[in-house]
């Protein structure tokens, strides 16, 4: 898929008044930490279309952006241990599960897990609770760039056993560096395949 268009839409807090627009939709969440924004720039190829920041918890709102003027991009809050207050983390979860239980045109969310680490409990719950309640999702690993050949691999096959305990198969899944790009184009091809597949809600 070759990104020719990326455009904000809307920020918000309240899945009612998300667009409209009956057109496929891929949302993408993470722990605070995980880079996400950094992907986002780094799939639509654009510098500044997510906002950056150092400090974790930026984005405090569900956000959408049109691709391709054919689909929705969302980014969503990150969970864990964002630096905010334990109301705000309340407000977070209610309108994220909101948001999952109630927008139906939702096709798949991706998981973003930072594979520096080994598997965190808050990442295993999350995708447990998606499972629950029959959301499709897949798995991004990000910063692929930053561990070394050796613990690259250790890593993502640790989390692979760990996600194997309470799964009968693991997710799909790609293995991405915003730093060079790697995997942003199977990210793309994936959406692509089942933007084909499920087409428009109209």
């Amino acid at each position: 898929m070759k990104i020719k268009s990326a455009d904000f839409v809307m920020s918000n807090s309240d899945v009612a008044k998300c667009p409209k627009s009956k057109i496929p939709e891929y949302a993408f969440i993470g722990r605070s930490n995980v880079g996400k924004s950094s992907l986002i720039n780094a799939l639509t190829n654009r510098k500044s279309l997510a906002k950056t920041s150092g400090k974790p918890g930026k984005t405090q709102l569900i956000n959408h952006f049109i691709i391709n003027k054919e689909w929705h991009l969302v980014d969503l809050p990150g969970y864990g241990y964002a630096k905010v207050s334990k109301t705000d983390k309340k407000t977070f979860q209610k309108f994220i599960t909101d948001y999952f239980s109630k927008r139906e045109q939702l096709i798949c969310a991706f998981v973003l897990v930072d594979c520096r680490h080994e598997p965190q409990k808050v990442d295993l719950e999350f995708t447990e609770w998606l499972g629950m309640n029959n959301i499709p999702f897949n798995i991004i690993f990000t910063k692929s760039d930053k561990p070394n050949q050796t613990t690259l691999p250790k890593n993502i096959e640790a989390y692979k056993n760990k996600m194997l305990e309470f799964w009968e198969e693991m997710p799909p899944y790609f293995i991405t560096s915003s730093a060079n790009k790697n995997g942003c184009d199977e990210v793309l091809e994936e959406i692509e395949r089942m933007n084909k597949l499920y087409g428009n809600f109209s």
